[in-house]
C-alpha cells in the first residue's frame, strides 16, 4: 500500500516561515472567495497561472477559513500569506476561529479510506465516502481535503491552535515542457 498522506501539527514547520512571503487580509464574506482567490493568483508566474487546480486549491483554503473558522462572520478576518516562483507554491492561511479539532480524527478516517481504496473493498468504502462530524452540514463532506492533502506535495500543516494551515507545492517543470511539446501550453504562457 502507498503511503497516505496526512495533516500535520507543527508551528515549526518550514511552510510556517513568512518572511519572504506576500501578505493581505480579507473579510469574511464567503461571496468573495472567488475574487480574494483572484487576487493572490496576481502573483503567480505565468508557467503556473496554466494550473487550474492551483485557483481550485487556493479557493478551498480561503472558503474554509471564512465558512469553517470564522463562521462566515464578516466583522472577522482572514490573512492570507504566500509565495509563487517557478520552483514552488506555498500558502498560509489563518483565521479568527476555534481550530480544526478534528485533525487527527480525520488523518484516521483518511488512512481507513485509503485502505479500502487500495485493497479494491467497495463495500467498505461507502463507509469513507466522505468524513463528517456533529458540526458537519449537508455542504460538508471533507472532499476538499482530501484533494489538498495529495495536491500540496510539501504538506498541509497547521499550527497548535490549529486555526492556520500552511501548504506548499513544488513545481515540476519538466511537466510543464511535456504539456509545451504536446501542444497544450504555447510560448505565449512562458
Amino acid at each position: 500500500m502507498r503511503k497516505v498522506n496526512e495533516i500535520k501539527i507543527d508551528d515549526n514547520h518550514y511552510l510556517f516561515n513568512k518572511d519572504t512571503l506576500y501578505y493581505k487580509e480579507f473579510v469574511s464574506d464567503y461571496r468573495f472567495v472567488r475574487y480574494y482567490s483572484r487576487v493572490i493568483m496576481q502573483k503567480v508566474p505565468i508557467i503556473v497561472k496554466e494550473h487550474n487546480l492551483l485557483e481550485q486549491q487556493i479557493s478551498e483554503l480561503i472558503k474554509n477559513a471564512i465558512k469553517h473558522g470564522n463562521k462566515k462572520d464578516p466583522s472577522k478576518i482572514i490573512k492570507v500569506w504566500y509565495s509563487f516562483t517557478t520552483e514552488e507554491v506555498r500558502l498560509i492561511v489563518e483565521d479568527q476561529g476555534e481550530g480544526f479539532n478534528d485533525i487527527e480524527a480525520w488523518n484516521e478516517f483518511n488512512k481507513k479510506r485509503e485502505e479500502c481504496f487500495c485493497n479494491g473493498n467497495v463495500e467498505d468504502m461507502i463507509r469513507y465516502f466522505s468524513y463528517r462530524t456533529s458540526k458537519s452540514t449537508d455542504e460538508d463532506g471533507g472532499n476538499a481535503l482530501f484533494a489538498a492533502v495529495e495536491y500540496w506535495n510539501m504538506g498541509v500543516v497547521f499550527n497548535t491552535t490549529r486555526n492556520a494551515v500552511a501548504v506548499g507545492r513544488r513545481i515540476n517543470i519538466e511537466e510543464w515542457m511535456k504539456f509545451y511539446n504536446k501542444g497544450v501550453i504555447s510560448l505565449m504562457h512562458f
